[in-house]
Protein backbone atom coordinates (compact mmCIF):
# COMPACT_ATOMS: atom_id res chain seq x y z
CA UNK A 1 0.00 0.00 0.00
CA UNK A 2 3.05 2.28 0.51
CA UNK A 3 3.42 4.39 -2.63
CA UNK A 4 0.16 3.22 -4.22
CA UNK A 5 -2.19 5.15 -1.94
CA UNK A 6 -0.81 8.62 -2.72
CA UNK A 7 -1.01 7.81 -6.45
CA UNK A 8 -4.61 6.62 -6.10
CA UNK A 9 -5.50 9.64 -3.96
CA UNK A 10 -3.85 11.94 -6.51
CA UNK A 11 -5.91 10.46 -9.36
CA UNK A 12 -9.10 10.68 -7.31
CA UNK A 13 -8.39 14.28 -6.42
CA UNK A 14 -7.72 15.20 -10.06
CA UNK A 15 -11.15 13.82 -10.86
CA UNK A 16 -12.63 15.59 -7.82
CA UNK A 17 -11.17 18.91 -9.00
CA UNK A 18 -12.97 18.47 -12.31
CA UNK A 19 -16.20 17.45 -10.56
CA UNK A 20 -15.92 20.37 -8.11
CA UNK A 21 -15.78 22.82 -11.01
CA UNK A 22 -18.76 21.21 -12.75
CA UNK A 23 -21.18 20.33 -9.92
CA UNK A 24 -23.01 21.79 -6.98
CA UNK A 25 -21.08 21.81 -3.72
CA UNK A 26 -23.62 19.53 -1.99
CA UNK A 27 -23.04 16.84 -4.61
CA UNK A 28 -19.29 17.31 -4.29
CA UNK A 29 -19.46 16.89 -0.49
CA UNK A 30 -21.58 13.76 -0.84
CA UNK A 31 -19.09 12.21 -3.26
CA UNK A 32 -16.17 13.05 -0.99
CA UNK A 33 -17.92 11.51 1.99
CA UNK A 34 -18.69 8.37 -0.02
CA UNK A 35 -15.03 7.98 -1.08
CA UNK A 36 -13.17 9.12 2.05
CA UNK A 37 -15.69 8.42 4.81
CA UNK A 38 -15.99 10.44 8.01
CA UNK A 39 -12.78 12.44 7.40
CA UNK A 40 -14.31 14.18 4.36
CA UNK A 41 -16.49 16.83 6.00
CA UNK A 42 -13.94 17.91 8.65
CA UNK A 43 -11.25 18.02 5.94
CA UNK A 44 -13.42 20.26 3.77
CA UNK A 45 -13.97 22.48 6.80
CA UNK A 46 -10.18 22.81 7.23
CA UNK A 47 -9.84 23.73 3.54
CA UNK A 48 -12.68 26.26 3.80
CA UNK A 49 -10.94 27.90 6.76
CA UNK A 50 -7.66 28.05 4.78
CA UNK A 51 -5.97 25.96 7.47
CA UNK A 52 -3.49 24.29 5.10
CA UNK A 53 -0.10 25.88 4.46
CA UNK A 54 2.51 24.54 2.07
CA UNK A 55 5.93 25.22 3.60
CA UNK A 56 8.75 25.30 1.04
CA UNK A 57 12.50 25.80 1.43
CA UNK A 58 14.85 27.20 -1.25
CA UNK A 59 16.04 23.66 -2.07
CA UNK A 60 12.45 22.66 -2.85
CA UNK A 61 11.88 20.54 0.26
CA UNK A 62 8.20 20.71 1.10
CA UNK A 63 6.01 19.95 4.08
CA UNK A 64 2.47 20.97 4.88
CA UNK A 65 1.20 22.41 8.11
CA UNK A 66 -2.46 22.09 8.99
CA UNK A 67 -4.05 24.07 11.78
CA UNK A 68 -6.39 21.53 13.35
CA UNK A 69 -9.77 22.34 14.83
CA UNK A 70 -8.18 22.03 18.29
CA UNK A 71 -5.79 24.88 17.44
CA UNK A 72 -2.78 22.56 17.26
CA UNK A 73 -0.51 22.68 14.22
CA UNK A 74 0.15 19.32 12.53
CA UNK A 75 2.83 18.60 9.95
CA UNK A 76 1.81 16.48 6.96
CA UNK A 77 3.89 14.95 4.21
CA UNK A 78 1.92 14.23 1.06
CA UNK A 79 4.96 12.65 -0.59
CA UNK A 80 4.89 9.75 1.89
CA UNK A 81 1.27 10.07 3.05
CA UNK A 82 1.93 10.85 6.73
CA UNK A 83 0.51 13.18 9.38
CA UNK A 84 1.80 13.86 12.88
CA UNK A 85 -1.67 13.92 14.49
CA UNK A 86 -2.68 11.24 17.03
CA UNK A 87 -5.64 10.15 14.87
CA UNK A 88 -3.31 9.22 12.01
CA UNK A 89 -1.07 7.23 14.34
CA UNK A 90 -3.96 5.38 15.95
CA UNK A 91 -6.67 5.02 13.29
CA UNK A 92 -4.45 4.71 10.22
CA UNK A 93 -1.21 3.13 11.41
CA UNK A 94 -2.23 1.04 14.43
CA UNK A 95 -5.83 0.03 13.72
CA UNK A 96 -5.84 0.26 9.89
CA UNK A 97 -9.43 1.50 10.15
CA UNK A 98 -8.91 4.37 7.76
CA UNK A 99 -6.62 5.31 4.89
CA UNK A 100 -6.06 8.86 6.09
CA UNK A 101 -6.87 11.46 8.71
CA UNK A 102 -8.72 14.72 8.09
CA UNK A 103 -5.44 16.67 8.00
CA UNK A 104 -3.79 14.68 5.19
CA UNK A 105 -7.09 14.69 3.28
CA UNK A 106 -7.25 18.46 3.73
CA UNK A 107 -3.74 18.67 2.24
CA UNK A 108 -4.78 16.62 -0.79
CA UNK A 109 -8.00 18.62 -1.21
CA UNK A 110 -6.29 21.99 -0.88
CA UNK A 111 -3.76 20.90 -3.52
CA UNK A 112 -6.53 19.74 -5.86
CA UNK A 113 -8.65 22.85 -5.33
CA UNK A 114 -5.79 25.36 -5.34
CA UNK A 115 -6.64 26.46 -1.80
CA UNK A 116 -3.22 26.04 -0.18
CA UNK A 117 -1.52 28.94 1.49
CA UNK A 118 2.20 29.24 0.68
CA UNK A 119 5.05 29.96 3.06
CA UNK A 120 8.68 30.12 1.94
CA UNK A 121 11.18 29.49 4.72
CA UNK A 122 14.93 29.03 4.96
CA UNK A 123 16.45 25.55 5.13
CA UNK A 124 17.13 26.11 8.83
CA UNK A 125 13.54 27.18 9.52
CA UNK A 126 12.16 24.09 7.77
CA UNK A 127 14.56 21.89 9.74
CA UNK A 128 13.36 23.54 12.96
CA UNK A 129 9.72 22.89 11.98
CA UNK A 130 10.49 19.22 11.37
CA UNK A 131 12.56 18.88 14.55
CA UNK A 132 9.86 20.57 16.63
CA UNK A 133 7.49 17.76 15.60
CA UNK A 134 10.00 15.12 16.71
CA UNK A 135 10.44 16.86 20.08
CA UNK A 136 6.66 16.95 20.60
CA UNK A 137 6.50 13.20 19.98
CA UNK A 138 9.56 12.37 22.09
Amino acid sequence: MGSTLPAVAEELLKELRRVFQETAHDTFSFRLKFIFGPAAVPALDLVDHRSVTRVVSPSGRTAYQVLGTSGKLYTCYSSCHFCTCPAFGFTVLQKSESLLCKHILAVYLSQALGACQELTVSEEQLTNILLAEEEDEG
